[in-house]
């Protein structure tokens, strides 16, 4: 069976986060096809799949079309019932249903004040009264989940509930919103999954800056983990021979801790430098 999923800007694209992460972080086989924001419509893009006019559209082997991201997570939990999109515990299947739903159509003050770019953090945001609404009801809806759960994640394991949060912590981590002490456990749990820090890592190599998404606050550095130093360099040799990717011979290099390592094509080598310890099959040549 095979996917293709149609995502929006790695940076600012937060409904393309979910479903990304809907089918990265269960092992989901699928090809993503980017959409970008800054060249034509979204709908004009998507015109072959009609009638998805958004991202993320996932379209199925048989030619089916999801451009919602709540139903991508129900069918991908039909079509793939041992990936556990959603916990075996009724119990917490429930609650997880409840979450992703509340965030699908909730929070839309936090959405508009507060758009995704995972390319920055603020240091200096006000937010209204309307935002901090939804703050402390997000805080609320969390705290209970985690203490019924048990954690690490909002029901347990990794969720769908989880991914559609992903974007709602990264939103809390770049504007700096204040949580209760479980809830920002939370949101820094988000902030080093290595899914997490892939999807962002690509938006850094990418490097577009989208100036409706830009807003005139103060920054301080990204609050996740930090990367590994890491650098471009353009001659050296390389300690692999072939990427570790895609298998193929290396052309582009990279000093990570001062030793020389390589990867097949500039995309993969930015996305590396921007957060080496993001990408296991890279690490692997580290150890």
């Amino acid at each position: 069976m095979s996917y293709k999923l149609f995502i929006g800007d790695y940076t600012f694209s937060s409904w393309s986060l979910r479903g990304w992460l809907m089918l990265k972080r269960f092992g989901i086989p699928f090809d993503p096809t980017l959409v970008e924001f800054d060249v034509d419509s979204v709908a004009n893009q998507l015109s072959a799949h009609k009638p998805a006019r958004t991202v993320p559209t996932l379209v199925t082997d048989t030619g089916d079309v999801l451009w919602d991201s709540l139903a991508i997570a129900e069918e991908l939990a039909t079509r793939h019932p041992e990936a556990g999109l959603w916990p075996a515990d009724p119990s917490l299947r429930a609650l997880a249903r409840n979450l992703a739903a509340e965030m699908h159509c909730g929070y839309g003050a936090l959405r508009d004040e507060c758009p995704m770019n995972l390319g920055v953090s603020y240091s200096s945001f006000m937010p209204s009264e309307a935002t901090l609404a939804d703050v402390a009801r997000i805080d609320e809806v969390w705290s209970f989940a985690l203490e019924k759960s048990g954690g690490p994640w909002l029901c347990g394991d990794y969720s769908a509930a989880d991914a559609m949060f992903a974007p709602i912590a990264g939103r809390i981590a770049g504007y700096g919103l204040d949580m209760s002490e479980a809830a920002q456990a939370y949101v820094d749990r988000h902030l080093s999954d290595p899914a997490f820090r892939q999807w962002r890592a690509m938006g850094e190599a990418r490097n577009v800056r989208l100036p409706w998404y830009a807003r005139d606050f103060d920054t301080k550095p990204w609050p996740g983990p930090a990367p590994l130093e890491a650098k471009i360099v353009e001659t050296g040799t390389a300690e692999n021979a072939n990427c570790p990717y895609s298998g193929r011979p290396v052309t582009h290099l990279f000093e990570v801790q001062g030793r020389t390592f390589g990867v097949c094509n500039g995309f993969c080598q930015a996305k590396t430098v921007s957060d080496p310890a993001a990408w296991p099959q890279f690490m692997a040549l580290m150890n």
